[in-house]
């Protein structure tokens, strides 16, 4: 069953998270079977207390398993380094059947 990765993040570096992160946890995501299916800043909170102005980013796995094993990696752990202290990120799983 297909997994779906969902990132939103409030950056206060754009240039600097999109060239070191964005570009090391980019590859990272297709090496480990994932694919993005929207990349976007500029979302709009209508409920809740986090994410309006922030960046959005859901990416597509084979399954729960194939995310885990992206985000557990030591290679994205290293990635993961590039944010700190220039994004403040909130980042959800869940699983899903395709909608047809």
């Amino acid at each position: 069953m297909p997994a779906y990765m969902i990132v939103t993040a409030k950056i206060s570096d754009r240039d600097k998270f999109i060239s070191g992160y964005g570009a090391a946890a980019g590859a990272l995501v297709e090496k480990f079977g994932g694919r993005y299916v929207l990349r976007g800043p500029g979302a709009e909170l209508l409920e809740g207390d986090f994410g309006d102005g922030a960046s959005m980013v859901i990416s597509e796995w084979p399954d729960k398993a194939a995310v885990h094993k992206f985000w557990n990696s030591p290679e994205y752990q290293e990635a993961k380094k590039l944010r700190a202290d220039i994004a403040d990120c909130q980042v959800l799983v869940i699983e899903s059947p395709k909608i047809v």
